[in-house]
């Protein structure tokens, strides 16, 4: 059995998506980062769909490069056959949404990485592992990069691997018209048209606009270049047609395209159509490795398609697995699909990157509880940054590299540990609430979301809210307000929320009041990624909890377990309990670990090594206790 399904070849860029809608590219004032390039595309698009993809291509040796390299790990894609060029710079792409017809794109592709792919390039090893191997057109257009795919396409078939093509026709990626004319989908080009016609004999299924195969047949007859094609490829055709959906012809071209055989179209909102051919072919190459018959596979592909075409962006838009399922089995509700908020909510929750089955977290976000050790111990405030610093490099130590590992840190008083923090494999919270605040109020300003936007990628949004279910009414909605704009603003900004609930110093508690708690969050829509709790007071307790998560979001990210100060035997017994539901992930622990060394760093009488150690120890304790609770073993640690 191959180990990949398909590999993909060709562009690979970084996409600076313009934020503002409704304005030339000159107006836009701020930029979203994704990934971008047809092939690159492709790949994120299969592996969404749960395909083994992988991608050939060169990026640059620089922070755009290494930035390609990280997404497409964490989508899943195999970047094995990825080159790291060190002489060429990676390729970018500016683009825009102008309104329902313009879509301004500027491509930065002078001397770029990806058009230095070249022969040797090409792993034939690599390429036997492959069930499939797709082309696209542009790295036809020039005979470095034509050589390495004719040589890439030649072993696939050596190897009994299947070839398609995107006919991916760009006229200036082509040198037919200038740096303005991104957008620009079509120009007659006899070259064009001979040299891409010196290749579809290579390919097994060929697809393409109708202007793109009106380029690969040499006649804007569509009809007329199909036939074209069809006369020097035996390939199975398919033409997409817009908001017509597609259709596919494996034999002789009829008199019209509703004759070939087609798959049921969404009627949704146009949106974004840059990059819905790449989120088409990747749902087109689901139904074809699968096995699924023509209508079937355009139906996928149709689908994906259409969530492209309705949201931001290329690659980030297009849907998982579960979330066509989902789509096809409960149908269009609202025709702009990035407004249906259960739909948007599937999206994100099964779209996340990354996975944290263990959740291990040193929390030292606490702001009150260590200005109050700094005044009793004499020292001044601003030494509590540096001993954030210390705390980051205990749980560096504990971690060592390893995944599963995190940190809870503020960037008011923790701002340069932050700061380091960044690049070192950690999961990474940020708590946003005023230390004590009841009803809620944040530590970040009014404007939420302007806040959130200078975040880093990655970085999750921690908010601690004192609620229960028996509060007054005022007191709940001050408080439901305020947690549901924050995680609007989340969500808007990329970022996952934990929402941590601590009812007990509130008011009393029973086995269902966590569980109540967070069913009235879900009511009022706000669903976290992370749930951050206090330990249960009885294994039915925990169960109504988990069952309350599961019932409302069963994508959630899970649940970790908070300390309270508490001792280590509390700790060992609280985590015993917890780790009996799968949903449970880890905890996140500080005053444990912290406590006794900060009271000692503080008044002077240890030093940072001694503090660090100290709490090392501590950590780890924390860390195998949950481990030896779970039944963790040796590498799994």
């Amino acid at each position: 059995m191959k180990s990949l399904d398909v590999i993909t070849i060709g562009r690979s860029s970084v996409d600076l998506y313009g934020s503002q809608v409704g304005g030339r590219l000159e107006d836009m004032r701020s930029f979203n980062k994704y990934v971008g390039g047809s092939p690159t595309n492709m790949a994120v698009g299969a592996a969404r769909l749960g395909l083994r993809s992988a991608v050939i291509t060169r990026v640059g040796d620089e922070h755009m490069g290494r930035f390609i390299r990280e997404q497409l790990a964490a989508e899943g894609v195999d970047v094995r056959g990825m080159v790291t060029d060190p002489h060429r710079l990676t390729a970018l792409v500016l683009l825009g949404i102008r309104d329902q017809k313009q879509f301004p794109l500027i491509f930065y592709r002078e001397d770029c990485a990806d058009m230095a792919l070249c022969e040797d390039d090409i792993d034939p090893a690599f390429i036997g592992e492959a069930r499939a191997v797709v082309a696209t057109g542009t790295h036809l257009s020039n005979p470095r990069t034509e050589a390495a795919v004719l040589k890439a396409l030649r072993l696939a078939r050596e190897s009994g691997a299947r070839t398609a093509l995107d006919i991916d026709y760009r006229p200036n990626l082509w040198g037919l018209s200038g740096h303005g004319d991104g957008e620009n989908r079509f120009i007659e080009s006899g070259k064009v048209t001979a040299k891409l016609q010196s290749a579809l004999h290579l390919f097994d299924l060929i697809v393409g606009t109708e202007e793109e195969f009106h380029i690969a047949g040499g006649t804007t007859d569509t009809i007329a270049a199909l036939r074209a094609v069809r006369a020097v490829s035996d390939a199975t055709l398919v033409c997409k047609r817009g908001p017509m959906g597609a259709s596919a012809f494996s034999g002789a071209i009829p008199d019209s395209l509703d004759e070939g055989l087609s798959g049921p179209g969404f009627p949704i909102e146009v949106f974004n159509v840059l990059g819905a051919g790449d989120g088409f072919m990747a749902g087109l190459l689901k139904g074809w490795l699968d096995g699924e018959d023509w209508p079937i596979a355009l139906k996928y592909a149709n689908a994906c398609g259409a969530f492209a075409v309705s949201r931001h962006g290329c690659a980030p838009a297009y849907p998982s697995w579960t979330e066509l399922q989902y789509f096809f089995a409960r149908g269009v509700r609202n025709p702009a699909l990035r407004l249906d908020r259960e739909l948007e909510q599937v999206h994100w929750a099964t779209n996340r990157k990354g996975g944290w089955p263990v959740l291990r977290v040193f929390a030292f976000d606490h702001r009150r509880q260590l200005e109050e050790m700094a005044q009793a111990a004499g020292a001044d405030v601003r030494r509590i940054g540096r001993f954030k610093e210390l705390c980051l490099a205990a749980a560096l130590k504990v971690a060592g590299g390893r995944p599963g590992y995190g940190i809870l840190c503020d960037q008011r008083l923790g701002q340069d540990a932050l700061f380091r923090a960044a690049g070192e494999r950690l999961w990474i919270g940020r708590p946003v609430e005023l230390p004590g605040s009841r009803p809620l109020e944040l530590e970040i300003g009014a404007d939420y979301g302007s806040a959130l936007a200078e975040w880093p990628a990655g970085q999750v949004v921690k908010v601690l809210c004192f609620y229960h279910p028996d509060d007054d009414a005022a007191m709940k909605q001050r408080q439901e307000e305020t947690v549901a704009r924050l995680a609007a603003a989340a969500r808007a900004n990329g970022l996952e929320l934990l929402l941590e609930v601590v009812p007990s110093k509130v008011g009393s508690m029973t086995d269902t009041t966590t569980a109540a708690i967070i069913q009235r969050f879900y009511e009022i829509g706000v669903y976290p990624d992370w749930w951050k709790l206090e330990p249960m007071q009885s294994q039915a307790a925990w169960a109504a909890t988990c069952e309350a998560v599961v019932r409302n979001d069963p994508h959630t990210r899970g649940i970790v377990v908070l300390g309270l100060d508490a001792g280590m035997d509390e700790l060992k017994a609280s985590f015993r309990a917890a780790a009996q539901f799968d949903l449970v992930k880890g905890f996140a622990v500080g005053r444990s670990i912290f406590g006794g060394p900060a009271r000692r760093w503080l008044a002077g009488e240890t030093g940072d090594e001694e503090a660090v150690d100290e709490m090392a120890q501590a950590y780890a304790a924390l860390c195998a206790a949950w481990d030896e609770a779970r039944g963790i073993r040796g590498e799994a640690r």
